[in-house]
């Protein structure tokens, strides 16, 4: 392979690699790294920031011979990381160590604040714990991991199902005698996607690396790939609109399907239930404005239907291409987990014409972004 330089220069054999993001949950992926024959990961943790930092607390990496999953940040920080993760693997008499490090007088890093990195070694004999902590989270929201770490360098492990939702603490008297509480349920957003046509496709390429865990919903089997994303699960029936009240309560809602009469169905029977944290439609402001007229001649409160999202995206955004209105719909959702009034509708249009049709076939505009 041949790749060009800024300069115009020419650099042969030259092999790239793409960085690995960490999508599934990381007691998940230690487990698979361990099966398929590595004989040690280190996962670096970021247990505890003061001040500024690249990533917040929680956020994890692993590393092991074959390569590395996810980031704390990149820049000093993390190889700093990196190198005390290979020292780890390769040497680790404990399998936790602690470290603080001063990210502007210790690595030269402009963001000031102090990080507490939390290093932990895995190996084969650590896979029935594992096994153990990657079932739990799969079903149990509030469980946790409880990892002590005392003075003669023992660690004790245990599954705590305490039945509070837990958050990542770090305690710690030195740098030998630590606690830490996480998660094991982690901080993804639930959205179920509805379609899985040129638009919801490119959505699905993007979610692979954003905090969400998606159930991805359609009829058609040959429109939903394989594989897929660790943090995408396909579900193919013949009537989606079956499938909404298996949602979760606070779950968000994405409409998208190639009709508009399966999407009205779904709009509907989303916003009957009313427990959700978004729902978005697909499409121009023409179609926004009759589904929501359609849906006040049906007795739907208007509080109601003020919680439908369409048109969908974040301004500014007018490229049609479906990769770009992907771009803009999981900014949009991203913003709705910063900030959970953002990306609600404002001021919805409703449309005043004459609208007899009982299918919404005809709120087909022709400038409509719809995923068909």
């Amino acid at each position: 392979m041949t790749i060009s330089t800024a300069s115009g220069e020419a650099h042969a054999d030259t092999q790239g690699r793409w960085l690995r993001a960490l999508s599934d949950t990381w007691p998940r992926v230690v487990c698979r790294l361990l099966e398929a024959g590595e004989p040690v990961v280190t996962r670096v943790l970021i247990a505890e920031v003061r001040g500024s930092a690249p990533r917040e607390p929680g956020a994890c990496m692993l590393v092991s011979q074959s390569g590395t999953y996810g980031t704390i940040g990149g820049g000093n920080l993390e190889w700093q990381a990196m190198q005390a993760s290979q020292s780890l693997l390769a040497f680790g008499s404990s399998s936790v160590q602690i470290r603080r490090l001063v990210l502007g007088r210790e690595l030269g890093q402009c963001c000031g604040g102090v990080v507490h990195l939390w290093l932990e070694r895995f190996t084969p004999a650590d896979l029935p714990f594992l096994r153990r902590a990657a079932r739990t989270g799969s079903r149990d929201a509030v469980a946790a991991i409880v990892t002590e770490v005392s003075g003669q360098g023992v660690v004790r492990r245990l599954l705590d199902r305490g039945g509070i939702q837990p958050r990542l603490r770090f305690t710690s008297t030195s740098d030998e005698n630590a606690t830490l509480l996480e998660p094991l349920a982690g901080n993804r957003a639930t959205l179920w996607l509805y379609g899985a046509g040129h638009v919801a496709q490119a959505l699905i390429r993007l979610m692979a690396e954003l905090p969400f865990d998606v159930t991805w919903v359609d009829s058609r089997a040959e429109l939903l790939p394989a594989p897929l994303p660790d943090n995408v699960h396909p579900l193919c029936v013949r009537a989606p609109t079956n499938t909404v009240n298996s949602a979760p309560v606070g779950a968000r809602f994405l409409v998208m399907t190639h009709d508009h009469g399966l999407d009205y169905a779904l709009c509907r029977k989303i916003l009957e239930r009313n427990d959700f944290a978004w729902l978005g439609l697909i499409g121009s402001k023409s179609k926004g404005a009759r589904f929501r007229s359609r849906l006040a001649r049906e007795g739907v409160a208007a509080e109601t239907i003020a919680r439908l999202v369409s048109p969908i995206g974040v301004d500014g955004i007018d490229n049609k291409w479906p990769a770009a209105i992907a771009v803009a719909v999981a900014a949009q959702l991203l913003q709705g987990i910063a900030a959970p009034t953002q990306g609600r509708a404002l001021a919805p249009e409703v449309f005043t014409g004459v609208c007899t049709s009982p299918d919404c076939a005809a709120c087909a505009a022709a400038n409509r972004p719809d995923d068909s």
